[in-house]
């Protein structure tokens, strides 16, 4: 206890109880003597009191500073400035959504998705008006059946006929329109925006800029969608929660669509813009040195309607008797000097014994066909050059028949699609650098190299992964097995949640 200071005067009177009793009456009768009483500094109680009062604003200083050195570093966004769309504060749900039973566990650990619910300008009426997406056909079967497209036909005899059913010709610029109608359905949905950890923003950027890339369009004809967008966008509440870092987008192109740099070059200047800065894309082709840019898999024509679907398909592609050891499924480019792809033809002609191939120079082959799925089922590898970009859907056709791609650049499939494909190149893929190809080595000597048993080996490792490169078609996914959808969605979610923590660092 700590000393009072002055001594008691021994030549005072004690004073008697009674007069005790009397002085504590008096005391209780004055607040202010009692406030005085507690706070003077020579009360002990006192400096119990302040001890207490300034460790808790040391407290309180040491938690605001320790918040402060969590909060990440944002992007700065342009505040709109009274811009169409702006106003459109208000948000009105699908009548589509997900039913949730709080008796069941929890199958969202990365938190709940907000869809929203945009101007039908953004979407809906893209889809309306299907004939005007394309300066030279319609693209009203390519978005039907929800962008699955038309039902497939002249399969019988190729696949398992109860199989069939579970086929389209899917064109594959539709990722926007499966991404949204799954998202709509999704467990993990949300309608509440401020419980949701995400905020998916259904606009189809692909499909708006799809019919300006060609033809007399300007620049601004290929940047007034997104810009419309980024303005609604920025205008609702929850994204100056995060400047947009816990928002995504599906952009059914490739980036380089959306990356323009001067007015005269190709696409739009969308993901330049601003207010793209800090969003999660995702695309059919990423640009691997932008973090926010993610691969996903090109669509392809088998969507599985159960799980029953996928296992029947595995074990159908696994027991398959494939007659030929490599196929090329692909077409030349006459315009472009020293054309791979034509060398290709050239080297697969001149193996014919050997080597099948889908010339697609005459052919339509964009969005697959009976004799491109044949092909594949029938050959052990199949030639994957890069398409018109790095990358081609023919990847995906190739593999979920199970066949064994063989690449020529790490970016056609290595540096894009990590989500989805095994981390070790080697245990599923063969590749052959094109200057090998080009200075007179055998693609046909390097693919009988590897033993009946190595062959097996990677190719059920493709057939595993054979789930991850489809998307299935009901609207809430396959029972138990895990689609292109969800592993794409976890695996955003998980990135968000993952960019909350403190110290977090782009990888």
């Amino acid at each position: 206890m700590l000393p009072i200071s002055g001594s008691p005067d021994p030549s005072k009177k004690l004073k008697s109880p009674e007069q005790k009793l009397i002085d504590r009456k008096s005391a209780t009768n004055s607040l202010p003597s009692v406030i005085q009483s507690y706070l003077s500094p020579y009360n002990p109680r006192s400096w119990l009191l302040y001890s207490i009062f300034f460790l808790q604003i040391v407290l309180l200083l040491m938690a605001r500073s320790l918040q402060q050195s969590h909060l990440r570093t944002h992007f700065p966004s342009p505040q709109p400035n009274n811009p169409m769309f702006v106003k459109s504060a208000s948000i009105s749900y699908p009548e589509r959504s997900a039913n949730f039973s709080s008796s069941e566990p929890d199958q969202c650990p990365s938190g709940r998705i907000f869809v929203y619910d945009m101007p039908p300008v953004f979407n809906r009426e893209l889809i309306k008006n299907c004939d005007e997406l394309s300066p030279w056909s319609s693209r009203c079967d390519a978005s039907s059946n929800e962008g699955l497209g038309k039902r497939a036909t002249g399969l019988s005899g190729i696949v398992p006929e109860n199989l069939i059913p579970a086929w389209y010709w899917t064109d594959q610029f539709t990722s926007e329109l499966i991404f949204h109608n799954r998202m709509l359905n999704y467990k993990c949905r949300t309608t509440e925006a401020e419980s949701a950890k995400g905020f998916y923003i259904p606009f189809y950027a692909g499909l708006a800029v799809g019919k300006h890339l060609w033809m007399n369009y300007t620049a601004k004809d290929r940047d007034r969608h997104c810009e419309m967008m980024l303005r609604w966008v920025q205008g609702q509440p929850f994204w100056n929660r995060s400047d947009g870092w816990d928002h995504f987008i599906m952009m059914g192109r490739i980036t380089w669509d959306f990356r323009r740099s001067k007015d005269e070059d190709w696409g739009s200047r969308c993901i330049y813009m601003p207010g793209m800065r800090n969003i999660t894309r995702l695309l059919i082709e990423r640009n691997p040195w932008d973090y926010f840019d993610v691969g996903v898999p090109y669509p392809t024509g088998f969507h599985p309607r159960s799980d029953s679907d996928i296992l029947q398909w595995q074990d159908y592609v696994r027991n398959r008797y494939r007659s030929t050891l490599f196929c090329f499924v692909g077409g030349k480019r006459s315009t472009i000097k020293n054309d791979f792809r034509g060398l290709l033809l050239s080297h697969c002609k001149n193996e014919s014994g050997s080597c099948r191939f889908v010339n697609c120079s005459s052919t339509r082959c964009s969005n697959g066909s009976s004799a491109i799925l044949k092909a594949f089922l029938d050959s052990d590898f199949c030639l994957q050059p890069r398409g018109d970009s790095f990358t081609r859907r023919s990847i995906f056709d190739c593999m979920i028949a199970g066949s064994i791609p063989v690449f020529f650049w790490h970016r056609t499939a290595y540096l894009q699609y990590e989500w989805f494909l095994p981390g070790d190149p080697r245990s599923y893929s063969v590749f052959i650098h094109r200057d090998e190809v080009k200075n007179g080595t055998s693609i046909k000597t390097v693919l009988e190299q590897y033993s009946k048993r190595e062959v097996r080996k990677m190719r059920e490792k493709v057939i595993d992964y054979i789930p991850k490169l489809v998307y299935a078609k009901p609207h809430q996914g396959l029972e138990t097995i895990k689609d292109a959808f969800d592993v794409a969605i976890d695996a955003v979610m998980r990135r968000l949640k993952e960019q909350e923590q403190p110290g977090y660092k782009w990888k």
